[in-house]
């Protein structure tokens, strides 16, 4: 299909109709049609495995379904099952319901790095009550984490240090210094210099490169040797990684973790696990100061903790984080082999583990390039591929694959053309995307 003839008139009115009711179009800022190329911003219909249709009929091959939470594809029939045989029994009780302690020790049979686990609804509430009882637990007040990882928290600890810090004071910014991912030395220094005053390191076990050597087991040492809690965000290294988590592939323990996304398969639930005597903190069964770790009305909803339930299955029994590679691989192999044949190998760029691929767009001189990526998603949108990134399900096949590779070979051909005349403008037929953080909309 010709791009000048690729048009969504009903999700461009829905997307106003959205903007009208809620401040941004979405409910998370990486949904934004903002996002997208001006006019291109599908709105979803349905979604079946790995493909979904928008409200115009059109179908796609998804990436990064549902921001990566959704690893097993979309309606996945033993997450459906497992939700379906609770709906009828009721979903939240005045009191704890026996599935609290089913979900809880599969949880921690699925992760046995963690010795307690705690549900909540998404990774926010999770990470900032790690936050919460690290502070507590050692009594200090400063938050490290690292500098090199793009999120952890809607929360002003975090927040604050983007660059959308409006209503945020200063004094509590303050509080969060950052180090580097990688460089033990200087994160060394940064503990010497805030002597006795950072509480924790927090930090993604892993991202698009692997931990170098001996990194993450020299931040357990440093974490120990400075009286710090260390804490893995798992958000995403979860079940992507292995079923244990980044924690369980490299062997390194932290003190606490949260996990999410995946472990829902697009039902919301997100776990904060760790070591009992910290966790302790925030029950009944100790005579310390009470923490308040995590208490939410819908935190331990039956439907959504049958579903997690239900992931861990599949994922143990079907051998679903191999599968995530296999699919990754072939895909990262396609992509790099159509860049290359279209002379454009040095300017698309994938990188990451290959459960968790995403790509870079580079310009004619090899730099970041918004107005490149704007050209990539049109022509991919155009060839029914909708992928902000390349992070497979498990639902994907060896055709959608193929057929994947192909949409990117011809928007191969069109980038080749804008890097030929140094200005992608012609091919972008409105504004470029924009980062989510940024300070002016």
């Amino acid at each position: 299909m010709d791009t000048e003839e690729f048009q969504l008139p009903r999700s461009r009115t829905a997307n106003e109709r959205l903007h009208a009711m809620i401040p941004g179009g979405a409910h998370t800022y990486a949904k934004g049609d903002d996002q997208y190329p001006e006019n291109l911003a599908p709105v979803i219909s349905h979604g079946h495995g790995a493909h979904v249709w928008d409200i115009d009929g059109n179908r796609y091959i998804e990436y990064g379904s549902g921001l990566r939470s959704v690893s097993l594809g979309h309606a996945h029939p033993r997450v459906i099952e497992a939700v379906r045989r609770e709906l009828d029994r009721g979903s939240n009780f005045v009191r704890p319901s026996i599935v609290e302690v089913e979900a809880a020790e599969r949880f921690l049979a699925t992760v046995p790095t963690a010795e307690m686990v705690k549900f909540a609804k998404n990774g926010s509430d999770a990470t900032t009550a790690a936050v919460r009882l690290a502070r507590a637990a050692t009594g200090r007040p400063r938050v490290a984490l690292c500098a090199d990882h793009p999120f952890f928290s809607v929360d002003d600890w975090f927040i604050g240090t983007t660059p959308m810090s409006a209503g945020i004071p200063a004094a509590t910014t303050d509080l969060t210094v950052s180090f580097p991912y990688g460089d033990l030395a200087a994160t060394e220094e940064l503990l010497t210099r805030h002597q006795d005053e950072i509480a924790c390191l927090i930090l993604e076990p892993a991202t698009h490169t692997e931990p170098p050597p001996g990194y993450l087991a020299g931040l357990r040492e440093l974490a120990d040797r400075h009286g710090c809690v260390l804490i893995f965000d798992e958000m995403i290294t979860g079940f992507r990684w292995s079923e244990a988590g980044a924690q369980g592939l490299y062997g390194v323990v932290p003190d606490l973790s949260t996990f999410g996304k995946a472990l829902g398969n697009g039902f919301a639930v997100s776990a904060l696990a760790g070591r009992r005597d910290l966790m302790e903190r925030g029950g009944l069964r100790h005579s310390r100061d009470r923490v308040f770790l995590l208490s939410t009305t819908h935190g331990a909803e039956t439907h959504s903790l049958a579903a997690a339930m239900a992931v861990q299955t599949t994922y143990t029994e079907e051998g679903v984080t191999a599968r995530l590679h296999a699919l990754g691989e072939r895909l990262a192999a396609g992509v790099r082999d159509a860049a290359a044949s279209m002379g454009v190998g040095d300017h698309i760029v994938v990188r990451g583990r290959a459960s968790n691929l995403v790509y870079g767009t580079l310009d004619e001189n090899r730099q970041p390039s918004q107005p490149y990526r704007t050209l990539f998603l049109r022509q991919l949108l155009v060839g029914g591929v909708l992928a902000p990134s390349f992070v497979v399900s498990s639902a994907l096949s060896d055709a959608d694959i193929d057929r994947t590779v192909e949409a990117v070979a011809q928007a191969c051909a069109v980038y080749r053309k804008a890097l030929d005349a140094a200005d992608p403008t012609p091919w972008l037929a409105g504004r470029p995307v924009k980062p989510v953080f940024r300070r002016l909309a």
